[in-house]
């Protein structure tokens, strides 16, 4: 819907990993350069780590895009709570091998892929996302197949993309020996204040705009305060942002609409869990009367009470904002539907 009413060309803000909008941050930069030097050494691991939504797989896409697929065999793996036996059978489908029988022909079938890569001068490297759902066994015989090599050179290279808690687990005493494979190692953190609007104006031009609607004062600050920098939060939250402003054909994008929508995404996404929780929880009602004296602040009779007062009164004005901010969605909605029925 806002894609027509603002004129773009397509969605700025999909939620799926797009590297022909990605965004050379300095923690995405830094982070490409140690994959570009892991896969110059022609041998061992690269690990990438990040929250999720960080963009690692939008990096890895964009390295992929870059490599030359007559010199590079690449397997990209998404990883689940698999054994060890189970992994080498989704590295064998993932390189062409036949990943049926015992784990014996699996490794025969994978090691003569990779000499056969060597001998026509072909490079294989394999990717292995959501790595930290890996049991050590997993990862322990990723680290045997680095052993593979043919004259002193290593035939297959692993990028393992994972969640914070993969440098946990990799650090754990009994992964010692793959720990010493890890040539290249880095944590991908959220973009800076100024970082996350360049990125937001960036993924915005990307698809034809020229400034409508535009950002008003504080909007892309209160962007980057509700999302942390994730690029997919800010995705998210830009996506229902743009969807409200259209909605209430709004020229600029303010700092109020952001928070508000923020609000309502998180209350989407929590309220009714929280509110179940809540109901199960809340303790009997108390037997003894009410007592407003409960509310002073010690030493102040009213300064306690004169502060909740307040506090209500801001949730109160928020509930109203909100509210008519539905009322007016909800009415162009009924306008929209009601067009498109004359249509017909």
């Amino acid at each position: 819907m806002y894609i027509d009413y603002y004129g773009f060309t397509g969605h700025p803000f999909l939620m799926t990993p797009d590297a022909r909008l990605y965004f050379p941050s300095t923690v995405h930069n830094r982070a490409h350069a140690h994959l570009v030097y892991g896969l110059a050494q022609r041998e061992g691991f690269v690990v990438i780590t990040g929250e999720v939504g960080a963009g690692k797989t939008t990096l890895v896409e964009k390295l992929c895009a870059e490599l030359d697929p007559a010199s590079y065999r690449i397997a990209h793996i998404m990883t689940s709570q698999v054994s060890g036996e189970d992994l080498l059978r989704l590295v064998a489908d993932a390189f062409e091998v036949p990943s049926e029988g015992p784990k014996a022909a699996l490794l025969r079938g994978i090691t003569e892929a990779l000499r056969t890569g060597e001998r026509i001068g072909r490079r294989h490297l394999l990717i292995v996302d959501e790595a930290q759902a890996l049991a050590p066994s997993a990862l322990e015989e990723l680290r045997m197949l680095s052993n593979v090599t043919e004259e002193g050179r290593a035939l297959l290279q692993t990028v393992l993309l994972g969640q914070p808690q993969l440098r946990r687990i990799i650090a754990s005493p009994d992964l010692d020996q793959l720990r010493q494979r890890v040539l290249a190692s880095y944590h991908l953190g959220g973009l800076s204040r100024e970082e996350t609007a360049a990125y937001v104006e960036h993924r915005m031009r990307a698809v034809g705009w020229a400034g409508h609607p535009a950002w008003g004062q504080g909007a892309l600050e209160e962007v980057h305060r509700h999302t942390g920098g994730i690029p997919r939060r800010i995705n998210r939250l830009c996506g229902r942002v743009l969807l409200g402003g259209a909605l209430e054909q709004a020229d600029t994008l303010t700092a109020d609409l952001v928070r508000l929508t923020a609000q309502e995404l998180e209350e989407d996404l929590s309220a009714g869990a929280e509110n179940a929780r809540a109901t199960l929880a809340r303790p009997e009602p108390a037997t003894t009367p009410y007592a407003p004296t409960t509310l002073y602040a010690a030493g102040d009779p009213h300064g306690g009470y004169a502060a909740v007062v307040a506090d209500l009164a801001r949730r109160i004005e928020l509930l109203e904002i909100q509210s008519a901010r539905r009322e007016r969605v909800f009415n162009r909605l009924i306008d929209l539907f009601a067009a498109l029925d004359l249509r017909r």
